[in-house]
């Protein structure tokens, strides 16, 4: 049997690397990646290239003639494309159902939340979603419920800082509220199986490793470090200015670097109101949402759970802080 043949867009993110390890470690995928003109020198894409990794020349942002051309022969495309550009990803659509493309993979890779102005991130995916049904082209939507690096809480001693993009140690309303996590490492192993496997042809697929609340993760961390750690209490009332201001400074600001910093301080309190207080990102509401679960779909994978990411990778110095060059203030 020929081996599928997988573009990826977006192998120098985060999300992206991940993906492009989880491809490359099953020898029943061909993998290559789009990678845009002006980032052919940057070390990330090269280091791409010492691996022998198939490199094409091109844009999400190029015309449909063109990407067509691109993307014509590939088996499966997969988007991975940064958080700022999701509506870019329009022409791609077009052209992967132009070239007759198999699967398309489109940037979900987020939390379980319904669309319809509970996060603006959401309803930038659901765009490109809707275009994908509009063309009528084969599609699998992954999301990943929340990271477990981005879940990390600051420990008194300062051991966990170096991952951290912020300090936090924020609870919000009771703590109770159950989130889906799963290790970034194991995005890629999840999605290698999901684009191979016929039952996840035009479906939803959620991936995770646990299901806890703030709490246990407080409890948790506590646990494993042996330190106490002072929960800052957050509750609906007091975190409904800050979502109203985070929406409003974005709305406001028009200037291209500050687009950036607000766009994360908005994604990051819609993220946190849509968790805590609405309690959308649980197993429950992916399943009432129409998600397959990825945990059922292949029980011989084992995914990292949390804890063992703290024992194994946190405590001991190892674990890697996502977005190194993002400074937030």
């Amino acid at each position: 049997m020929s081996r599928q043949k997988v573009l990826l867009l977006g192998a120098t993110g985060e999300t992206g690397g991940s993906i492009l390890n989880g491809l490359l470690a099953d020898k029943s995928l061909n993998v290559s990646v789009l990678i845009r003109e002006a980032s052919l020198e940057k070390p990330a894409t090269k280091a791409i290239a010492s691996r022998n990794v198939p490199i094409i020349v091109g844009d999400s942002t190029a015309d449909v003639a063109t990407l067509t051309s691109l993307v014509k022969g590939f088996d499966v495309v997969i988007s991975a494309i940064d958080a700022a550009s999701q509506l870019a990803q329009a022409n791609l659509v077009d052209a992967a159902a132009a070239a007759g493309v198999k699967r398309f993979v489109p940037c979900g890779f987020m939390t379980i939340v319904p669309p319809g102005g509970i996060m603006l991130l959401r309803d930038q995916k659901e765009e490109i979603n809707n275009r994908i049904f509009r063309n009528h082209l084969p599609y699998t939507i992954i999301d990943v419920g929340f990271w477990h690096i981005l879940s990390v809480l600051a420990l008194p001693s300062g051991k966990s800082d170096y991952v951290m993009l912020a300090p936090n140690a924020n609870l919000f309303g009771d703590g109770n509220a159950p989130n889906l996590l799963t290790h970034l490492p194991d995005i890629g192993k999840f999605v290698a199986e999901i684009v191979k496997d016929p039952r996840t042809l035009n479906k939803r697929v959620v991936t995770w490793s646990d299901e806890l609340s703030q709490n246990q993760i407080f409890d948790m961390m506590e646990d494993v470090s042996g330190e106490k750690i002072e929960r800052q209490h957050v509750s609906e009332e007091e975190f409904k200015p800050q979502l109203a201001a985070a929406r409003k400074a974005f709305e406001e600001d028009t200037s291209s670097e500050g687009m950036r910093l607000t766009s994360i301080m908005l994604h990051g309190s819609e993220y946190a109101n849509s968790k805590f207080f609405r309690r959308d990102n649980t197993l429950e509401n992916a399943k009432y949402l129409g998600y397959l679960d990825a945990r059922e779909l292949y029980p011989g994978f084992k995914p990292t759970t949390f804890r063992e990411f703290l024992v194994n990778e946190l405590l001991p110095g190892r674990a890697e802080r996502p977005y190194p060059n993002l400074k937030i203030h």
